[in-house]
């Protein structure tokens, strides 16, 4: 094929295309990092690793979270700038409907996923953290409704995870069966076809 005058996939803005994959990269580890909290508890994670470890898990997880938080903000801002690119090929409605669900539960739900974290932090009177830094709480104590938004962070923790994997199993089905540029919107090669 003469490339240069080979179409070229229409695709993201650089910027949103970063943004993308830095978010995935954060919730893929806050995700791990939560999981293995949720798998052992507090209590576990010291007998098996130790307080400074635990320390650490806990730290990481809640710095993933806020970064999540800030740059999901910003991704929305680049969305609204920027939109979205055209399809190169035009997607059967059921698709296009079910994609576009999805995109927009996940924008959502990794706004409300950080927030109810910070909040059920916060009210359990435990430190907010970005790294060393400590954030505001923002919200005052309460105990009981500590335990009711952790419980709720983690329903959505695994909401996300359901549909993360259908987000990438479409990716994935559009790329390898379809061929038909959608994953290429968000990559960083040749945009050539």
């Amino acid at each position: 094929m003469d490339t240069d005058n080979a179409e070229v996939w229409p695709r993201y803005a650089l910027g949103q295309r970063i943004v993308h994959w830095a978010v995935a990269a954060l919730v893929l580890g806050a995700l791990a990092l939560g999981g293995t909290i949720g798998w052992y508890g507090f209590e576990g994670l010291q007998e098996r690793f130790g307080e400074d470890t635990t320390d650490t898990i806990y730290t990481w997880h809640k710095s993933f979270g806020v970064l999540v938080l800030l740059l999901m903000l910003v991704r929305v801002g680049l969305r609204l700038r920027h939109g979205k690119p055209a399809y190169a090929v035009a997607l059967p409605p059921a698709q296009r409907i079910a994609a576009e669900s999805v995109h927009g539960l996940l924008y959502l739900l990794l706004i409300v996923m950080p927030v109810i974290g910070w909040w059920a932090t916060a009210a359990g009177g435990y430190p907010v953290q970005l790294g060393p830094l400590i954030l505001p709480g923002l919200f005052p104590e309460n105990e009981a409704l500590s335990e009711t938004l952790f419980a709720w962070h983690q329903i959505v923790g695994i909401t996300i995870l359901v549909l993360a994997l259908g987000h990438i199993s479409a990716a994935l089905y559009h790329w390898r069966v379809r061929r038909d540029g959608v994953l290429q919107r968000m990559t960083f090669g040749s945009p050539r076809r």
